[in-house]
């Protein structure tokens, strides 16, 4: 199994606290104080990771890992707070929150890069340092971003795992989630590239958005399958897309016919893998994810340098690359029915 998949810790059974359009999962920080417990002299550093949606088991994953990275860090104090729905209005006033709460570092999934990207700037004119982390945010002024792999790694593994599944060649439809999600798009033009040099009897037809919606991911799976009899593929493009998708050929009772694969959490897609609706789940260490995107902010504080590689706790080998200001977990991964039952997650 891939190095960098090692202990998903179990998900905390949290309750969600609603307000102001938004929820919060940890208490508020506060800046620049003294942490309890240190030596006297630890500062407590205040990070709140803002994501894309509140209440996604993929986000919730990125929370447990920033919660182990409290634990291990002196002085950490880490928040997520995000959106009801995936809303960049919402989530830019959760910036803006913080901002006046005059916490240390922000830590952003943009639902929509350009328009995060002032909001940013706002930050960073208050004195608080910002990075990116899952999707960036490329034109802000963000100054790291902790990406889970490479847009060509994850591409490419998503194209090949269908490609094989599919025996080279068929019509094959996307269903993405945001339209303006950076590294969504990232993945699909990676995917429309290998398909386009690999496996010329491949045909991308098109990329719909089903917002992060697994209801709305099903729908519109449906609607391709009865409209585009000769449709051999689906993508799930995220992970409420990915089971949306293969739960779409399941009751069409498609399966063996028309093959899929996404990027969706291992013990979503169990069930969809176990019974071949899904020939693949594309992801990576999501809670290691998320205490990378902890540590990386701590970092920033700190204004210490980022190495081209370094280990980060029992995270090995991350990458950085100076030039895109971007640290790399690792590799994705593809999980099958054999190993996606080994994850509580």
């Amino acid at each position: 199994m891939n190095k960098y998949l090692k202990g998903f810790a179990l998900l905390a059974a949290g309750s969600l606290l609603l307000a102001s359009g938004c929820s919060s999962r940890n208490d508020t920080p506060t800046a620049n104080t003294s942490a309890g417990g240190g030596d006297g002299d630890s500062k407590e550093i205040s990070v709140v990771f803002i994501p894309k949606l509140q209440g996604s088991a993929f986000f919730e994953a990125m929370d447990e890992g920033g919660k182990k990275a409290m634990k291990d860090i002196p002085g950490l104090k880490w928040v997520m707070e995000g959106p009801v729905d995936a809303d960049p209005t919402q989530q830019a006033d959760i910036v803006r929150k913080y901002i006046q709460q005059k916490v240390d570092v922000i830590m952003v999934a943009p639902n929509d890069p350009d328009s995060i990207a002032p909001i940013l700037k706002e930050a960073q004119d208050a004195g608080i340092h910002v990075g990116t982390t899952d999707t960036d945010a490329p034109n802000s002024v963000r100054e790291v971003m902790v990406n889970q792999a490479t847009a060509e790694g994850i591409g490419e593994t998503i194209a090949t795992t269908l490609a094989e599944a599919m025996g080279g060649e068929g019509k094959i439809v996307t269903v993405s989630c945001g339209e303006t999600a950076a590294n969504l798009n990232s993945w699909i033009e990676v995917q429309d590239k290998t398909f386009q040099e690999k496996y010329p009897k491949i045909e991308m037809v098109k990329t719909v958005y089903a917002g992060e919606d697994q209801a709305k991911a099903v729908s519109m799976a449906t609607d391709i399958i009865t409209s585009m009899p000769d449709v051999k593929g689906l993508i799930g493009e995220c992970t409420t897309s990915a089971p949306g998708v293969a739960e779409a050929v399941k009751n069409a009772g498609k399966v063996g016919q028309i093959f899929t694969v996404g990027v969706g959490t291992p013990k979503a897609m169990l069930p969809y893998l176990t019974d071949g609706s899904s020939s693949g789940s594309i992801l990576w260490d999501v809670e290691n994810l998320g205490y990378l995107t902890a540590w990386a902010a701590v970092q920033l504080a700190d204004k210490s340098e980022f190495k081209e590689t370094q280990d980060v706790g029992e995270i090995k080998g991350v990458e950085y690359d100076a030039s895109a200001k971007m640290l790399v977990l690792g590799k994705p991964h593809v999980f099958t029915k054999d190993d996606a039952g080994d994850y509580n997650y």
